[in-house]
């Protein structure tokens, strides 16, 4: 990576926190709302502390959805710490604040850590809401400071992966204020 690449790439995770608008991106553990979780198959051990959904696996708080080919739970004795899923691809949608649009999130690996506060979006990872959008190969998304990070992938010899990202201009009624 070039030292020149590293204010720029800082630069772009602020304007997508920016653009980033509502609460954080991730399930609350301290609310009364319930996580449902349904699939094709479960399994359960408890030993270990880990339960494994597959097929067409949803999982459901509030207006927060996570659908993927399968999940995995993680609980220790606080309860539940990590969430893994995987799909082609996984996708994970939350609606903003103001109640106008959607947070609309895909990569084929999708990890939430409540012990991070971060929700990391692995592989052909996309964020779009309100039609600002965000690509690369990792994105990470740190819920308590509201910090976006993303790299782009490895130079394959077809070309290096780079980070992409669209922010659309406000609307005329905002500027003329």
């Amino acid at each position: 990576m070039k030292p020149s690449t590293n204010p720029l790439r800082r630069l772009l995770a602020v304007a997508l926190a920016a653009s980033l608008t509502g609460p954080a991106l991730a399930f609350d553990l301290d609310s009364d709302t319930p996580i449902t979780v349904s699939a094709d198959r479960a399994r359960l051990d408890d030993g270990k502390g880990v339960a494994t959904y597959t097929g067409s696996v949803e999982l459901v708080q509030g207006q927060t959805r996570l659908t993927a080919d399968q999940v995995m739970l993680y609980r220790s004795v606080e309860g539940l710490n990590r969430i893994e899923a995987n799909g082609t691809p996984a996708r994970y949608q939350q609606p903003v604040t103001n109640g106008e649009g959607e947070t609309d999130a895909r990569a084929l690996h999708i990890t939430w850590s409540a012990a991070d506060k971060q929700l990391t979006f692995e592989r052909e990872a996309e964020i779009e809401q309100n039609g600002n959008l965000f690509r690369g190969d990792v994105i990470h998304y740190d819920t308590e400071q509201r910090v976006v990070t993303a790299q782009g992938s490895e130079d394959t010899g077809s070309g290096p992966g780079r980070v992409e990202m669209v922010i659309q201009p406000r609307s005329g009624t905002d500027s003329t204020q």
